[in-house]
């Protein structure tokens, strides 16, 4: 049998229960696996497993599959300006949506499951930006859920977490930038 979970659902279980005991007065045996999912299946409307397993795959393939997110192709190329040929953020955006890209940035610099102290997060952030504010960079980190930090700052974490379609695109473009 699969392995894959399927869902059960009964409108009512008093019914399941009626339906379940009067298929086990027939039986003269204890029923093995197989006949146990058949009598759930028609207990629960259906003509065996077979037809209940079939029931969830046409179910499964009615929901919408999500569509890849479209990308902002005119926003993405008026952020790739904020960054140097070396990717380093220059200054620092105006527009809260600006902003939160170029955080996906750096984020995307900080290494996973790596433990930074103040300090150390603090000179590798001075190295990817040149308008000399680390601490504003580290506090947007923090406040905007890109990082953990202790309750004293004392330790700081990347939180994993899947970027959007145009971060996906400013990393690709901020990497390859000619020089």
């Amino acid at each position: 049998m699969s392995k894959v979970p399927l869902p059960f659902y009964a409108n009512d279980v008093s019914d399941l229960a009626r339906s379940l005991r009067r298929q086990f007065e027939r039986l003269d045996h204890l029923p093995s696996h197989v006949e146990m999912l058949n009598l759930l299946a028609k207990s629960g409307g259906c003509r065996n497993f077979q037809h209940f397993k079939a029931q969830q795959d046409d179910a499964a393939r009615a929901v919408p599959r999500p569509q890849p997110a479209e990308v902002n192709h005119k926003l993405v190329k008026r952020l790739v300006r904020f960054f140097d040929d070396r990717g380093c953020l220059i200054r620092w955006p105006k527009k809260y949506s600006q902003r939160m890209l170029c955080l996906w940035v750096l984020w995307s610099r900080l290494t996973p499951k790596t433990v930074w102290s103040e300090r150390e997060i603090s000179e590798l952030l001075e190295g990817l930006h040149r308008f000399g504010d680390h601490a504003l960079l580290r506090r947007e980190l923090a406040d905007r859920e890109f990082v953990t930090r202790t309750p004293d700052g004392s330790e700081y974490r990347r939180i994993e977490k899947q970027p959007p379609a145009e971060a996906m695109e400013l990393f690709r473009l901020v990497r390859h930038r000619p020089a």
